[in-house]
């Protein structure tokens, strides 16, 4: 009710309002709701990428650093492997704890700086956007990189935002924890040192001890790695960074630009454009802060993508940093007349309900399968049919070793992927991880498995080879490493009647290492 002198006017826009902001925090919840509730039920029914099975392969081998990650998945994936057993639900249990760590940050964070209702989209944003949503779910080293972005962001606010000294440290913890889990969150330490300097109320840090103890702690947690790398020739730095940049050229900005469309969809990436553009002088520090958190990673990868490959989850974990600005342009937006942002209040909504569709529908086709849809005819990207594919290895090894003895390796013809998904599906997986290598021993790269599998060890052994292609079981590197080859055989997965996809494979006697 508004009172004006001599008379009483009802102000019918406000109760209509309150009315529109109960309906939209009811959906929001209810998509925060249901995007956890899809991840956990598939967790456990979805059957590994290969990229999951291989990192499943690390923690059967534990260690403080590995050729081409640090351990942090490793060791996630053991824990729950421990937890609720060798199965799709342990492996993926540690993604589902990083994903509600990142859902917590990201609204504290959003919180902090433009309040209750900016954090509450934040936090539906950090659950249904593609790349949030599937890091969340999915193990790979991509998943605690997040929670560790998240962490770092909202500590460095308390920080550089809030003032409060403690955080430095906390910031460091948390930055340690994403340097075991992936190398790219040192970009953080860059946003951090620019910040500062644009930053004038920031720059008294410089003459501050904190900062520099927080550097120190981070150090400390990343130290195992360092000691790791120390005892295998810096293997792992030099594969993060010399063989990257010694590739030959490559413009791959369109890639950049189409990741960047598939991990925040294109409304996504529309809004933080629109966000970067605001004019926000009551937040200025806070727009600034997370301006600089966005463009920085962003700027050095698209200058890496000038003469490099790059692929598809690079950026993902930068755009953290991208969802307070989302949910702040949103929550502006709906209390905006123009055309821009009236087109963005209409859109979001949307977003998040064909995003959620497509979930439930794709989960459902890869676990059941939809009569009459197919799949891409490079099924070995995809988690399908991988565990009647180990179930038909392991009958055709268990036939193997009953005429020529026990003395058999399995060797999947890709860098890891076979090899990876058919110790997990094997019905004995303890077996299968010390019998399960990768084509590195014929002159391939085999990442961890060179490792796992040295070339000398396996002399004199009789491999079955295992493949998606027949060619790369007749390819001339073969007859010069082995004393005999058997014939080629081919076999089939299928779902329901219908082939998913043929494999192959042939029986080699005697495998000679290279002199």
């Amino acid at each position: 009710m508004k009172w004006q002198p001599g008379r009483a006017v009802v102000d019918v826009a406000l109760p209509a309002r309150n009315l529109t902001e109960v309906r939209w925090r009811v959906f929001v919840v209810g998509l925060i709701g249901y995007a956890f509730f899809l991840r956990v039920i598939f967790s456990g029914q979805i059957e590994l990428l290969p990229e999951e099975a291989y990192y499943w392969n690390y923690s059967r081998h534990l260690d403080i650093g590995y050729l081409d990650h640090p351990p942090m998945v490793a060791w996630l994936i053991r824990l729950g492997t421990d937890l609720f057993g060798n199965n799709e639900f342990g492996v993926r249990f540690g993604a589902l704890g990083c994903g509600a760590v990142t859902a917590f940050f990201a609204y504290r964070l959003a919180r902090n700086l433009f309040g209750e209702e900016t954090a509450l989209i934040a936090l539906a944003m950090s659950q249904v956007l593609p790349f949030f949503f599937l890091s969340g779910m999915l193990m790979t080293p991509d998943a605690p990189l997040t929670a560790a972005w998240a962490a770092s962001l909202y500590f460095l606010e308390r920080a550089l935002i809030g003032a409060r000294p403690w955080a430095w440290l906390c910031a460091g913890l948390a930055l340690g924890l994403g340097l075991i889990s992936k190398y790219s969150i040192g970009l953080l330490g860059v946003v951090t040192a620019v910040f500062m300097v644009l930053d004038p109320p920031s720059r008294r840090w410089f003459r501050r001890w904190e900062p520099y103890a927080g550097v120190l702690v981070a150090a400390a947690v990343f130290s195992p790695v360092v000691i790791w790398n120390a005892q295998h020739e810096w293997a792992s730095f030099v594969f993060q960074t010399a063989r990257r940049l010694t590739e030959l050229p490559r413009f791959s900005l369109h890639k950049l630009i189409g990741s960047a469309l598939i991990l925040l969809t294109p409304v996504g990436l529309i809004a933080v454009g629109a966000a970067l553009m605001e004019n926000c002088p009551p937040v200025r520090r806070s727009w600034r802060f997370l301006c600089v958190g966005v463009l920085v990673p962003v700027a050095v990868f698209v200058l890496f993508s000038l003469r490099h490959e790059v692929k598809l989850d690079w950026t993902g974990a930068p755009w953290v940093c991208a969802i307070p600005l989302m949910a702040f342009g949103l929550c502006a937006a709906r209390a905006g007349t123009s055309g821009s942002r009236q087109w963005l209040r209409t859109a979001w909504p949307v977003t998040f309900v064909v995003m959620l569709a497509l979930y439930t529908v794709g989960f459902y086709h890869l676990t059941e399968g939809i009569p009459g849809v197919g799949y891409t005819r490079h099924t070995e990207l995809l988690p399908v049919e991988w565990r009647d594919f180990g179930r038909q290895i392991d009958g055709i090894a268990d036939g193997v070793r009953a005429q020529y003895g026990d003395n058999l390796l399995v060797v999947g013809m890709d860098r890891y992927a076979i090899a990876s998904e058919l110790a997990f599906y094997s019905s004995d997986q303890r077996k299968a991880v010390a019998s399960r290598s990768s084509w590195h021993l014929f002159d391939d790269m085999g990442l961890m498995y060179e490792q796992w599998f040295p070339l000398k060890l396996q002399a004199g052994r009789n491999l079955l080879l295992v493949a998606w292609d027949p060619a790369d079981l007749a390819a001339p590197q073969l007859e010069k490493r082995v004393e005999m080859l058997e014939p080629i055989y081919d076999g089939v997965l299928t779902r329901d009647g219908t082939v998913v996809r043929r494999f192959y494979y042939r029986v080699a006697h005697g495998y000679q290492p290279s002199s």
